[in-house]
Parts: C-alpha cells; structure tokens; sequence
C-alpha cells in the first residue's frame, strides 16, 4: 500500500483544495503576516515572499513525496482566490493516522471556509485514502479553531499541559511566547456521519458554549 500522499485537487460546493503553486506567493505572504495567524502557528515573522517561495517550491512537495503530509492550497471555486490551506502532518502510515490543521485568511474570515475545507479533506482521507484517525490539536485560547474541529464531528480527547508556544504582541511591536495548553480531538470515519448535512445547513459554526 502507498505511504505517499497523490498530488491531488478535492473539489466542493464553493472550494477547490490543489496543490501550492508559484501564482500563489504574494497571498499566502499576505495572509501569514496576519496577526491572528502569527499568534497561534510558528510561521516566521515576519514571513517573507522567499519564505513562501521556499515553502511552496521545496518543502511542500519534500513533506509530499516523503510521506510526512500534504498542504494543500484552498481557493474560491468562482474567484480562484486563495482563501486559506489545509495541512496534513505526523502521518503515520502504518495505523493510517494523520494530524489536520488549518489556516485561514483574514479576508476569508467568518464564511465557513474551514469547515468545509477540512470536512472535505477528512471525507477524502476516509474515503479514497482508507485511512482511520484524524488528529487535531487545538491552543486552548484558540476558540475559533475548536468551533471548526467540533463543527466537523471531532471529539475532545483531552488536554496537553504546558505543549503549545502562543504568541502575544506587545505595543511596540515585538512578539513574546506564551506557554499554553493544547487541546486534542479526534476525527474517526464514523464521526463523520450527519456531519455534512450539519455543516450545510448552518454557517459553519457552532457556539463556544457548545463545545464538547
């Protein structure tokens, strides 16, 4: 059985998830110098045109061709516009286990995007992929991204202590880390049925109160 993910494109109602291309260095640049951004992943910052160069040309197909993961690029289906990736990484090949994360841009914000996107990953992986465990993890701080993980059908699994580096911006512009915890989920192929009869009829977010 292949221990490498295919360069593939995942298609929905609104998105297309395709591979990273040299069209898309000045967006993703944009969308990863956002603060929001910088505050819950470990991008460089500031993080530069090279950097997505590098990024796009060299490590995303190494973690591809390798086995590790997959980053895929998740584009308006009528606009074509970047409005956010999907990651896979820590891939295990052998339980068939993958960990899932997410990012979106600040233009995208608020549209259901990555609900869609990672619902649509998840059903590929299950499906196409045979694989049996999507992994997420969660800052504890990070609200939103715990709504996507709970809105896809994710069960909280527990808390890392002390496992997750956040970022604080001070008022003279300089960036400290913040220790936190990590909140951990899982996604199973029976996790996923009603999930995207959910996902349609709402706009791809659950409250904060609601979550498991």
């Amino acid at each position: 059985m292949t221990s490498t993910f295919p360069n593939i494109s995942i298609s929905t109602e609104r998105l297309v998830l395709r591979p990273l291309d040299e069209d898309d260095v000045p967006a993703l640049t944009e969308m990863m110098n956002d603060e929001q951004v910088a505050a819950w992943t470990d991008v460089p910052r500031p993080f530069t045109r090279a950097v997505a160069h590098t990024w796009i040309t060299e490590y995303a197909p190494a973690q591809r061709t390798g086995g590790h993961g997959l980053d895929l690029a998740v584009t308006e289906f009528l606009t074509q516009r970047l409005v956010g990736i999907v990651q896979l990484g820590r891939t295990n090949w052998h339980i068939r286990s993958t960990e899932l994360s997410y990012i979106i841009a600040p233009w995208a914000r608020g549209e259901g995007y990555a609900s869609e996107a990672a619902l649509a990953t998840a059903q590929w992986l299950f499906g196409d992929q045979k694989f049996e465990r999507i992994e997420l993890r969660t800052a504890a701080g990070n609200t939103a991204s715990q709504q996507v993980a709970q809105k896809i059908g994710c069960i909280s699994e527990g808390v890392l202590r002390n496992a997750c580096i956040a970022h604080v911006r001070a008022d003279d512009g300089t960036w400290s880390d913040l220790r936190t915890d990590f909140i951990v989920w899982s996604l199973l192929p029976e996790d996923l049925e009603g999930a995207a009869e959910q996902l349609a009829d709402s706009s791809g977010f659950t409250s904060y109160s609601d979550w498991n």
